[in-house]
């Protein structure tokens, strides 16, 4: 099973956006191979942009999607990587508000202990605080 970031939907859906040939082929791959999956906070952030969320929810379920819970146990290895990223955020700089908000922690987490492989364009992000995460990225596909 494939988790897909965010990202890799926009991309995948947007056949003017620069990285569409990558992602839809992953998305391709994924439904033709080991399984396409999202999250909860994958879902709720593509759907921001969506003008019509239950047209992109059909989407996914007739794309064969599978959607998968985030379990309670991504919460502590999230609060690790974040701890960490904030941690590198104060030495690197003196403003405190220079922040990203959690769901890319959360999305790192849940691959991580799934033991998922995760296809995004947030390459370093990831490779930094989820090393043991096997991404796929535009970079290495």
């Amino acid at each position: 099973m494939i988790l897909l970031d965010t990202n890799v939907l926009i991309y995948g859906f947007d056949p003017r956006a620069p990285l569409h040939p990558w992602a839809a082929g992953i998305i391709r791959s994924a439904i033709l191979g080991e399984g396409a999956a999202i999250n909860p906070v994958i879902l709720a952030e593509y759907l921001v942009g969506e003008q019509t969320p239950e047209t992109a929810i059909a989407r996914f379920d007739a794309l064969g999607f599978s959607i998968l819970d985030l379990p309670a146990a991504a919460s502590l290895r999230c609060a690790h990587a974040y701890a960490a990223y904030l941690e590198n955020r104060r030495q690197q700089s003196a403003a405190t508000n220079l922040k990203l908000p959690l769901p890319d922690f959360f999305i790192g987490a849940h691959a991580s202990i799934l033991n998922l492989s995760l296809a995004t364009a947030d390459v370093s992000r990831y490779q930094r605080y989820f090393p043991e995460v096997r991404l796929l990225t535009p970079h290495n596909d």
